[in-house]
């Protein structure tokens, strides 16, 4: 009999446990999937993971598959749509943040030439490699996730606080917040080099 595979604690269901093992902490760069993160991460605000990434089909067909130009046109007859569509989470003020923010990341991107650029720099441009030995130990935010929501909010993106962007730092893989005993912790360390 084989022993079970170790994994961090909050991969409990099937759902989370597919998004832990293939997605969780692998490095992200396209600028398309930056952006999901940070519209779902986002929509995510007092809400569970487990729920958005339930509703994460919906918010890719409501929201184009998160092309961001398509996104930064949006007008009010968009708001209205995603308002009536129950296959996200209809909150306005979080509708609206998404669309401003695409503007921003547009901006961005005009600048920077890309939306990871200013991303990525937070950490150097390369994953942090965490050593937490339990899920007890794991911060929900750190120096660099204020400092990361602190110059998104001054160029204009919101839902952006501390703890959510950490929480995009963990999904986007600019930290391993893996816990050293699961299995994907060294899996993960590999792919940031």
């Amino acid at each position: 009999m084989t022993a079970p595979t170790r994994r961090c604690p909050w991969a409990a269901d099937d759902l989370l446990r597919d998004y832990h093992d293939a997605e969780w902490g692998v490095p992200v760069h396209d600028d398309r999937r930056l952006f999901e993160f940070l519209v779902l991460e986002g929509a995510q605000a007092g809400l569970s993971w487990a729920t958005i990434l339930r509703k994460r089909p919906a918010y890719r067909r409501a929201f184009r598959d998160f092309d961001v130009e398509r996104v930064a046109r949006f007008g009010e007859d968009d708001v209205a749509r995603l308002l009536a569509d129950a296959g996200i989470v209809r909150n306005e003020a979080k509708i609206r943040s998404a669309i401003g923010n695409a503007r921003a990341a547009l901006e961005v991107i005009d600048e920077l030439g890309s939306l990871g650029a200013l991303l990525w720099g937070f950490v150097d441009g390369r994953p942090r490699q965490n050593s937490w030995r339990s899920a007890a130990e794991v911060p929900s935010q750190t120096i660099e996730s204020d400092a990361l929501s602190a110059e998104l909010r001054r160029r204009g993106f919101a839902f952006v606080g501390s703890t959510t962007c950490y929480a995009f730092m963990q999904a986007v893989g600019m930290v391993n917040d893996h816990i050293v005993p699961c299995f994907r912790h060294p899996e993960v360390a590999v792919l940031a080099k």
